[in-house]
């Protein structure tokens, strides 16, 4: 079996995805790196390759979460699975501080996945930083599968 993914697939993806992480919601436009195909269920743990199981990711979290499906989280101390960015909406499991630049857990997926993915690492709240004083985020709801949109 092969592990290229037809660009037409590549293409949908993305168009699907707004052109956004999943999990964090950076915008390819903003990123300054080139989104990755993530496979939600990993191919390690027996995830095919099949536009279901694909989403749009930056190299930041898709980096970090690797072949993970589960993290603990940090206040329950209970294993949980981590975001689906393709069946969960983000707004239910994360909301932006009140400056923008971090993303806070609401639930326990959604706690497990900011620590796991680490989505507030030195780097990136610093890029969001200057992206909050450039008017580019943080992003604003749109509401379908939580891809978010940020304003022009």
């Amino acid at each position: 079996m092969s592990s290229r993914i037809p660009e037409s697939v590549r293409r949908s993806v993305a168009a699907a995805a707004q052109h956004r992480c999943g999990y964090c919601l950076t915008d390819q436009r903003i990123s300054g790196a080139q989104m990755h195909i993530e496979h939600i269920i990993p191919r390690a743990h027996g995830g095919t390759s099949d536009e279901t199981n694909l989403w749009l990711a930056c190299a930041w979290c898709n980096s970090y979460k690797g072949a993970k499906t589960h993290a603990v989280d940090p206040e329950t101390g209970e294993e949980v699975p981590l975001f689906n960015p393709r069946t969960q909406q983000w707004s239910d499991h994360f909301r932006w501080s009140d400056d923008g630049t971090r993303i806070i857990g609401l639930t326990p997926v959604g706690r497990a996945t900011v620590v796991a993915l680490r989505m507030n690492n030195e780097f990136i709240v610093v890029a969001r930083r200057h992206w909050v004083i450039a008017g580019w985020h943080p992003p604003v709801e749109q509401g379908s599968k939580g891809v978010e949109e940020h304003k022009d």
